[in-house]
């Protein structure tokens, strides 16, 4: 015999879920997307909704379009620029110089001899 317990494994809201009981579902639409590796998704959105221009490639990552044709291209990524890299992009040599000259002055007055 068993232990007694009738609603053993069971939780609040457990039991069969109908369309009578979460109500009708949306009418759906399925678009079309395609990403640069030319692999094709198609999500499904309800049909008064407004559908994306791009979508994520679920298994590459790039952005997809509804062009199979001309799928956008591939986002451009940046490398690691270091802090000298911009630095560099605002100074040029010449103030550069200008700048370590008069850093080096500074030093150099503030030195006191032993």
């Amino acid at each position: 015999m068993g232990s007694g317990n009738a609603i053993r494994g069971s939780r609040v809201g457990a039991g069969p879920m109908g369309e009578a009981e979460r109500g009708e579902a949306a009418p759906r639409v399925r678009v079309s997307f395609w990403c640069a590796n030319m692999h094709e998704t198609r999500p499904s959105f309800a049909s008064d909704a407004a559908v994306p221009e791009t979508w994520d490639c679920p298994r590459c990552g790039l952005p997809a379009g509804q062009d199979e044709a001309a799928p956008p291209a591939p986002p451009r990524n940046e490398p690691y620029k270091t802090h000298l890299a911009y630095v560099k992009e605002r100074r040029s040599d010449k103030d550069g110089k200008a700048i370590l000259e008069e850093a080096l002055e500074r030093l150099r007055a503030n030195k006191s001899p032993w």
